[in-house]
């Protein structure tokens, strides 16, 4: 609060400019005694009647607020981790969505994908304040007592985004390489369904080819349908496992179907066994990478690159008929059969203009292409592909730029 007084006393008129800024709680005995000290060093108390008076009080309202001032501003860092992170969170995370999406379309209409990886993301803050303080003081009859407050204040937000685009090595690595073994199998491991798994991930599986779309794809066998829905089967009835066996130079991978009394369980296995052509008498079997395995204690995983999955997935992408028609877009050699056997494994939407509430959408070929927010199986599915990249990160990762943020 200000207040601009004109006082006058038997000696004649005094004008004073009186600042009193008050606090609800008042003014602590210490910060006083702060106040006081800072007084006397600045005004050194030339004159002992000045103590006590209107214009000393001034000056200790003035110091005070330099003094709040001051001690407000504390550190900036603390109370932004909270905003930043999860925002930043949600901005890469729905990015890296509509990226995905984005790169189906081009895959289905035949385009380049490009990938742009963010590698950093650094924030920088500065807040610098400035108070400037002037003022006289003088006995009444012998000039004017007044003080001046100025304030100035400036903020910067600052962030520093990297961006890594996908290409050479590292695009060789992430979109052409086969998915690992090792990593498909721990997706089952880790609880997801085994025939999406197989489904998303797997070319054939000891000579049973999967069903493939894109430009030059194939209808697949019917048998690995059955092969999926077996291993589900014992998936969830909790009698399959796999474990590493140190071998020479790496670690072989092994595979067991335990045994089973319940016909629920011993029928899907027996159908396994009969499916991959398998010794029954086997406990384990060995898994490896390649089309056809070399005997019947042997599993053969020929797995998917990202790229042939992203290729598959586009496949059931709706287009408009318009580039349909015109040649724009090649059109999938998807028979009714092949439809009930290997179902689309996800819908995405394509019109004039996306829903609000869509869970991804991005604009391409000025048509919208979006995943309904309802839709549980294509966001399932969707975010599969995304988890994908990270199972081809088996090389040491490219380091990101240095950047060198000054302090302010």
């Amino acid at each position: 609060m200000r207040e601009f007084q004109r006082e006058k006393r038997n000696d004649g008129y005094l004008l004073a400019n009186s600042y009193h800024f008050m606090d609800r709680g008042g003014y602590s005995a210490r910060q006083e005694q702060i106040c006081h000290q800072m007084i006397t060093r600045i005004c050194g108390y030339p004159r002992p009647e000045l103590r006590g008076s209107r214009q000393v009080r001034v000056t200790v309202s003035l110091l005070c607020l330099t003094t709040f001032f001051l001690t407000g501003c504390a550190s900036m860092g603390p109370p932004t981790i909270a905003r930043d992170r999860f925002d930043y969170v949600t901005s890469v995370s729905d990015s890296w969505k509509r990226q995905m999406l984005l790169n189906l379309l081009k895959t289905r209409y035949s385009d380049a994908p490009v990938f742009m990886d963010i590698s950093s993301v650094i924030n920088s803050y500065s807040l610098e304040g400035d108070i400037d303080l002037g003022g006289e003081v003088a006995p009444v009859g012998r000039g004017d007592t007044f003080a001046n407050v100025g304030v100035a204040g400036r903020y910067a937000d600052k962030p520093t985004i990297s961006y890594l685009p996908l290409a050479g090595d590292k695009f060789a690595r992430s979109l052409m390489t086969p998915l690992p073994i090792t990593g498909v199998l721990l997706l089952i491991q880790s609880g997801l369904p085994a025939d999406v798994v197989l489904r998303v991930c797997v070319n054939t599986i000891n000579g049973i080819e999967n069903s493939y779309g894109g430009m030059w794809g194939w209808a697949g066998n019917p048998k690995f349908r059955e092969l999926m829905t077996a291993l589900r089967e014992i998936q969830a009835g909790g009698v399959s496992g796999m474990r590493f066996r140190p071998a020479k130079d790496t670690q072989a991978i092994v595979m067991s179907f335990g045994p089973g009394t319940d016909e629920a369980i011993t029928a899907p296995v027996r159908k396994i066994h009969e499916l991959l052509g398998l010794d029954a008498s086997a406990r384990e079997y060995n898994v490896v990478f390649g089309s056809f395995p070399e005997n019947d204690r042997e599993i053969a995983l020929l797995t998917r690159s990202v790229m042939q999955v992203l290729a598959d997935f586009a496949s059931y992408i709706d287009v408009p008929e318009a580039d349909l028609t015109e040649g724009r877009v090649y059109s999938p050699q998807h028979t009714p059969e092949q439809m009930l056997l290997f179902p689309p494994m996800l819908h995405v939407h394509n019109g004039p203009s996306a829903p609000d509430d869509a869970y991804v959408a991005v604009r391409y070929r000025n048509s919208w292409f979006w995943i309904d927010d309802r839709d549980q199986h294509s966001k399932a599915m969707f975010n599969s592909v995304l988890l994908l990249f990270s199972l081809t990160e088996t090389a040491q990762s490219q380091l990101a730029p240095l950047v060198t943020i000054p302090t302010r």
